[in-house]
């Protein structure tokens, strides 16, 4: 097989050997192991911050096995520990860092637990994260926002060069992620807003702003995507989805059966009480329940994120954010949630992320054949395969 010459990225004082970037993914999916693991494979490995109170229940109040008020949710120590986990099982191959919502409840104190712990760069989205480098201070760490149009890279650069910085990096995320999306349901569906037509302009905002490197996020799958678009100029990609299917993801063994069986029709567009679109498997009892107009009464435990309101847009669409994902980590699959990017019917197995990022990089054949799969509840397993059929 010939081997395809990928160049290394280069952001900040930090010299990635492969240009592609680990995608955050909470409520725990992507923690220590994950990040971790891709870090060592002379990636970027990047750990979400959101619901680590799931990582160690033991330290944190709960009611019924659920994180109390943000502090618990959202807890310092627990983000410390998983930061400082993931860097040692790095074994300073490549750098660890962090994905934080700006619609978090406390993103400043999320930021700065971040920077304590040791995290090379911090990956910020879900909103304008315009006060970042108010909040970092002098710390030597990368900041890279998400961004969806150039219009956001230049109201981002213009307020952050207020504070002396510009952007290390800037990833523009498709409407092809899973999880919430930064764009309307019509949007998600318009041919304007696919990454590879929004990708020209938001290179030349990049570059009008002194070339800040560019990564692109929505829908990369292997290394094709990746060539396709380092010929267009970008400095690289990130991807999540895919490290789903991984050994070492952080998911539970039922999250990661789950995208296994997904058929490329049970990933749609659903409401959240975000107030964004967000994409996962629609084939689940929660999502079932949610379908068919099923609106329990939900008390807000966690008060994960400020766009919901106590639970008020919750209430709304018909399930809570931070218990559905705590449950989908947790291996709940009656209540879970469980996003999903447009591909992630193409998962099929488990591989290691060394073997993966083997793939990524032209190093391994990226061939399709089965690996071992972890199991469900068999009735778990029963539902799921009535609903991927």
């Amino acid at each position: 097989m010939t081997y395809h010459s990928l160049p290394p990225l280069k952001i900040r004082g930090l010299t990635v050997k492969y240009p592609i970037i680990q995608g955050g993914m909470g409520v725990g999916i992507s923690w220590d192991r994950l990040a971790g693991a891709v870090a060592k494979a002379g990636c970027m490995g990047t750990v979400s911050t959101v619901g680590t109170g799931y990582w160690n229940t033991d330290a944190v109040r709960t009611i019924n096995g659920r994180p109390l008020k943000p502090t618990n949710f959202n807890n310092s120590e627990n983000l410390r520990a998983i930061v400082r986990s993931a860097i040692e099982k790095s074994e300073g191959n490549g750098p660890v860092g962090t994905n934080i919502l700006c619609a978090v409840t406390d993103y400043e104190r999320q930021v700065r637990d971040s920077v304590e712990a040791g995290a090379q760069f911090i990956i910020s989205g879900a909103g304008l994260p315009l006060r970042l480098p108010e909040f970092v201070g002098k710390a030597d760490v990368a900041l890279i926002p998400i961004v969806s149009s150039a219009r956001v890279v230049n109201l981002i650069c213009k307020r952050w060069k207020r504070n002396g910085r510009l952007p290390d990096a800037i990833v523009l995320e498709g409407p092809k992620s899973g999880g919430h999306q930064g764009y309307t349901y019509e949007q998600c569906l318009d041919p304007a807003f696919r990454l590879e037509n929004m990708t020209p302009e938001v290179l030349l905002a990049c570059k009008q702003w002194g070339n800040i490197p560019l990564i692109v996020a929505g829908g990369i799958w292997d290394l094709g995507d990746m060539e396709r678009y380092l010929d267009m100029g970008v400095a690289g990609v990130q991807m999540a989805t895919r490290f789903i299917g991984t050994y070492e993801c952080d998911a539970s063994d039922v999250f990661k059966r789950v995208i296994i069986n997904a058929g490329k029709e049970d990933i749609k567009l659903i409401k959240s009480p975000v107030g964004y679109p967000a994409r996962g498997v629609v084939t689940t009892p929660l999502m079932a329940r949610v379908l068919s107009g099923v609106r329990p009464k939900i008390a807000c435990i966690s008060n994960c994120v400020t766009p919901c309101d106590h639970g008020t847009e919750s209430n709304r669409v018909g399930y809570c954010i931070a218990d559905s994902l705590g449950d989908a980590r947790n291996g709940v699959y009656d209540s879970g949630l469980f996003f999903s990017g447009s591909n992630g019917y193409r998962v099929n197995k488990l591989q290691t992320v060394q073997t993966l990022i083997e793939k990524l990089v032209g190093l391994r054949e990226d061939d399709d054949t089965w690996e071992e799969t972890p199991s469900l509840p068999e009735e778990a397993a029963e539902q799921v395969a009535i609903g991927a059929g």
